[in-house]
């Protein structure tokens, strides 16, 4: 025995009887159906708003006939598409019908209102004939049927609208039918009976719980609920457009995800079965063939750690704290026995012993009459000062996450929390199941869809999120770009899904915040005509839910180096192989680390020292691992190594600057790289990573160039009278030559701290002897390196290795998780 149910999505129109039919027509070779059947789509909410309409005693002519029509249409559509069908007999029980609603309704008109037991009978009215109307295609395909009705059968407990069933009562009446085997069962979902045999009604999710309740009396092999998704989700689809199909769930993972929101099965559709354990299979009409979402004692994927996140919106918290609070026990069973004998929905309760305070949450809708209640109830202790008013706070929202025994998974709780506090969102309460298998947090409704999608994102997505807003797209953010469309298969491999949702210069901005394309960025930037300001890339991360938003600037700019700061603070890992900010003065560069400390971002900057190489994250793990520096020397400077280095070839200094210039080797200026600043930048973000509080004025610094060279304002002549200086520096490398020595402009920390920057000789035992062509190299001398020192060389100069530097620190901002 197999027991289906059909929604009213799956029953809209006469195609969709006709293919619930062949659903069943399937089914049936195999085993006995027993079907439940809801109303078409939106005849109830039709037939609800008559009411109120002759309540008010509206015209409600036009509506009674829009909705007897939609049966009408179903019927004959139903006859021109399937032989045999009865459709004049069913239209005479249709108009038969209607004329008993008209006659309902014009006595609900005269007395001004709709007793519920009346209320019960015309609500139920599309679920009846929804079972009239697929008995006549069944039978017009010669198969055999038995109505169970669902007012003589099922004894239903409680009010004319909302009633529970007696389910070993009914099992006995509908086993005392007989059934036969051949034959097709259909019964109205939504529809029982009381103990005067008076027809009521099953309340919110009726169908559904008719399904169980009749798979339970038939101790049916299999309860499937047919609807318009493909299963259960691990969230609102219409909130988190990927989130993802579950294989399976328990019965009280189910329950679970069911009493905190998800609007797929109401809890008591799930006791029922689990009691006996009969599997539930949610199954879409439209994909029969689909696996759908199996309900079942065990979870049938052990991958499905988590299996969803579900809210409750609309909800308020009262918070009850005074001196009378001391005996909890007390004050707790007092606020929820009168509560309860209310029929009041409390939903989440936290408790503070150490304040002697309760608060607890309910509908927002429930707000006045709770108030009133416990004005009542406690009004002794409110006049004496025993309990202080009421604290009511209004627009929450109730957040859970659902897996089973979650309290031996911390690192699900971990990452949930880390979500939230990412997306900077700020949690009222926190609650864990009696269950084991959820956790809760209240938050504002305004945070909701924000923090739902920043959680699935986190929880259910395999792979490691990047999203980036590329500031600079000159010669290194190019090369950047193109290096991380290339590397997009290596990417993918490793699971790390990194996006470009922002591309900008000093005057454009083009923003996609479900990526840029890079194979046709230049034109999508081109064609963009939304200017660029800082405050429009930080509002990206509070109108979006981002996981791991990083800020990458590639310019010069000093401006955008003072806005580091606030784009830390504001959620953003901040790259930069811009300088600015770590050679200003020294009370904002600490600024920054604080800050990065403070909001937990990470600043990362190894391109500001030597370019592809790894001078910043070594010095660092040397520094955290007890090292201390003593002294250092190094090459800093890509360009003047490539141009010292053609100076030892005999090339004049004109012409040694002019091809570096040419290769990009140097800044556009090249009076930047020969005045010795750029050196003097990388010689002072070193010092102070080793803990000198210097400043940039603190460094001496050797100028390769005279100061009249300083007034020339036009590129062209300064190149031009650089000429001037080939002689002088001709005689110098040859002088240094005929010693066995080669020139090289260093950086320099002495053990005391001070710094210089100059032209120095070394010999063949100095290990910045060889390095030319535009290597940097650095070495380190130090309590553990001494008295060879630790060398990095490599190439410091060049977009292609700096961006390289630059991909490397944005890798660095992922938090390797493992499978949640």
């Amino acid at each position: 025995m197999r027991i289906l149910k059909f929604g009213g999505t799956s029953l809209a129109n006469a195609g969709r009887f006709l293919h619930v039919a062949n659903i069943v027509e399937n089914k049936v070779k195999h085993e006995q159906i027993g079907i439940v059947l809801s109303a078409p789509a939106t005849i109830t909410n039709c037939l609800i708003e008559i009411i109120e309409k002759t309540i008010k005693q509206e015209n409600i002519e036009q509506n009674v006939n829009e909705t007897k029509h939609i049966f009408l249409k179903i019927l004959e559509k139903i006859n021109l598409l399937q032989n045999k069908f009865p459709y004049k007999k069913l239209k005479i029980i249709i108009d038969k019908e209607f004329i008993k609603l008209k006659k309902i309704f014009y006595g609900i008109y005269l007395l001004g209102q709709c007793p519920d037991n009346i209320y019960a009978k015309i609500i139920c009215r599309g679920e009846i004939l929804s079972v009239i109307i697929m008995k006549g295609i069944l039978e017009s395909r010669n198969y055999k049927i038995t109505i169970i009705d669902p007012v003589k059968n099922l004894l239903g407990i409680g009010t004319y609208l909302e009633s529970e069933i007696n389910i070993s009562e009914s099992s006995k009446r509908i086993n005392a039918m007989n059934i036969p085997d051949d034959h097709i069962i259909l019964m109205s979902g939504f529809i029982a009976g009381n103990k005067k045999g008076e027809l009521v009604v099953l309340g919110r999710n009726g169908s559904d719980y008719s399904a169980s309740i009749l798979s339970s009396c038939l101790n049916a092999n299999y309860c499937e609920i047919w609807t318009d998704v493909d299963g259960i989700y691990t969230c609102d689809p219409k909130k988190v457009p990927d989130a993802k199909l579950l294989t399976s769930l328990t019965y009280q993972e189910a329950i679970e995800l069911s009493y905190l929101g998800a609007k797929v099965l109401h809890p008591r559709t799930i006791f029922p079965i689990s009691k006996l354990k009969i599997p539930c299979l949610i199954k879409n009409t439209s994909k029969p063939n689909a696996k759908g979402t199996l309900i079942c004692s065990e979870n049938k994927d052990k991958k499905e750690n988590i299996k969803g996140i579900t809210y409750l919106n609309n909800i308020s918290m009262f918070h009850i704290v005074g001196p009378g609070m001391k005996d909890m026990t007390e004050i707790a069973a007092r606020i929820f026995t009168v509560i309860s004998y209310n029929n009041i929905w409390v939903i989440l309760v936290t408790q503070s012993s150490a304040e002697h305070s309760i608060d607890f949450c309910i509908p927002q809708k429930n707000i006045i009459r709770v108030k009133s209640i416990l004005k009542n109830e406690f009004h002794l202790e409110l006049k004496n000062g025993l309990i202080n008013s009421f604290n009511i706070v209004k627009n929450l929202a109730i957040m859970s996450i659902v897996s089973s025994n979650i309290n031996n998974k911390p690192h699900i709780s971990a990452y949930f929390l880390s979500a939230l506090a990412n997306a900077k969102i700020n949690i009222m309460a926190i609650a864990q199941g009696s269950s084991e298998n959820s956790i809760s947090v209240v938050i504002n409704n305004s945070n909701l869809t924000n923090a739902i999608k920043t959680t699935h994102q986190v929880l259910f997505n395999e792979n490691q999120i990047i999203e980036i807003f590329l500031i600079g797209i000159g010669g290194i953010g190019n090369t950047l770009l193109k290096q991380i469309y290339d590397q997009k298969h290596w990417l993918k491999e490793k699971k790390i899904d990194l996006k470009i949702c922002g591309i900008a210069n000093s005057k454009k901005l083009l923003i996609n915040m479900q990526g840029i394309s890079l194979e046709n960025w230049e034109k999508c930037f081109e064609n963009t005509k939304n200017s660029f300001t800082f405050k429009k890339i930080i509002n990206t991360i509070k109108e979006y839910p981002l996981i791991n938003p990083v800020l990458i600037d590639c310019t010069a700019d000093e401006d955008l180096s003072y806005q580091y700061t606030n784009f830390l603070s504001n959620g953003f890992h901040v790259v930069t192989s811009n300088k600015k900010a770590n050679t200003t003065d020294l009370s904002y560069y600490k600024k920054i680390r604080d800050i990065a400390v403070q909001f937990k971002k990470k600043f990362l900057y190894d391109t500001n020292v030597g370019a592809g190489l790894p001078v910043i994250d070594n010095l660092q793990n040397l520094l955290n691992s007890g090292d201390k520096l003593i002294h250092f020397k190094g090459i800093l400077s890509g360009s003047l190594s490539f141009i010292f280095g053609q100076l030892e070839e005999g090339i004049p200094l004109s012409q040694a600057t002019q091809n570096a210039k040419d290769i990009g080797f140097t800044e556009p200026d090249p009076r930047d790289d020969l005045s010795g600043i750029d050196v003097a930048r990388k010689l002072l973000i070193l010092a102070r990573e080793v803990g000198y509080e210097i400043e940039l004025k603190d460094i001496k610094i050797e100028n390769l160039l005279p100061d009249t060279f300083q007034n020339i304002s036009n590129l062209k002549t300064f190149m031009e009278k650089l000429k001037e200086l080939d002689p002088l520096f001709s005689a110098r490398v040859q002088q240094e030559k005929n010693k066995g020595k080669v020139l090289r402009f260093v950086g320099i920390i002495n053990p005391t701290g001070q710094c210089q920057v100059k032209i120095e000789a070394v010999d063949k035992k100095d290990p910045l002897y060889t390095i030319k062509n535009g290597e940097n190299a650095l070495a380190f001398y130090s309590k553990y390196y001494q008295p060879i020192p630790l060398v990095l060389r490599g190439y410091g100069a060049g977009n292609n290795v700096t961006a390289a530097g630059v991909f490397s620190d944005v890798l660095r901002t992922l938090s390797y998780k493992s499978g949640v």
